[in-house]
């Protein structure tokens, strides 16, 4: 059970920020006995592994920060972030005091499907909810979200190696933030698209009043 927890946090950390995960597991891995890595992928802790992470982390938080380019850098990682929690959940599967979990040892391939369904689960809602932000911000609020959403990849990292039945609860909390973020957005596209229909009729109405009575009857006879 915890060992499912501690992969799926950190794959749907890595939905939101694909390096912030890499980072955080490959330095506890190298410094510390909190995380084991599975033979086959102890190079995730070695130092070029790291380095290679935490510039792309550094790229990555700028680029998601700007309205506009967080778009397109969402499109690039589209790919990128279901690979990484496909294997960020194989990963650490066995971590921690999970490493017991025979399961997990016996069903490496069921970490990688895991791992990456869930990374493109959360990267399609965080892509679906920015979208709504920016078109109700014009962009401002991208930032703002940008810097929310690496917190909280922060947040289920060390959830989900240290505290694993917490990541439930956090991605019950994703799920209705997206949920109402995307809904809100839905209503108020709504309600500017009926106050622009109802401007246009009265406009239209303004028009025909003081149309000249000629042509009124001239539209009348061709009615």
């Amino acid at each position: 059970m915890f060992a499912a927890l501690t992969g799926t946090g950190l794959s749907a950390a890595a939905g939101l920020n694909a390096y912030i995960p890499l980072v955080i597991v490959g330095t506890l891995a190298r410094f510390t006995e909190v995380i084991k890595l599975p033979h086959g992928l102890t190079w995730l802790s070695s130092w070029p592994a790291i380095i290679v992470f935490s510039v792309l982390l550094l790229v990555e938080v700028v680029l998601d920060k700007i309205p506009g380019v967080d778009h397109v850098n969402d499109i690039i990682q589209t790919a990128v972030r279901p690979v990484v929690g496909s294997v960020i959940f194989a990963a650490t599967s066995a971590a921690g005091a999970t490493e017991s979990s025979q399961f997990w040892k016996d069903h490496e391939w069921l970490g990688y499907v895991l791992g990456a369904i869930m990374a493109l689960t959360v990267h399609l809602g965080k892509a679906t909810s920015r979208t709504a932000i920016n078109a109700a911000t014009a962009g401002m609020g991208s930032p703002v979200a940008s810097v929310a959403e690496d917190g909280v990849a922060v947040g289920l990292s060390f959830s989900a190696i240290l505290v694993p039945w917490l990541v439930a609860l956090m991605l019950l909390a994703m799920g209705l933030a997206v949920y109402r973020i995307v809904t809100t957005g839905r209503r108020r596209r709504q309600r500017k698209a009926a106050a622009q229909a109802e401007t246009r009729a009265a406009r239209e109405a303004r028009e025909r009043e003081t149309e000249p009575w000629w042509r009124l009857f001239a539209r009348g006879k061709d009615d």
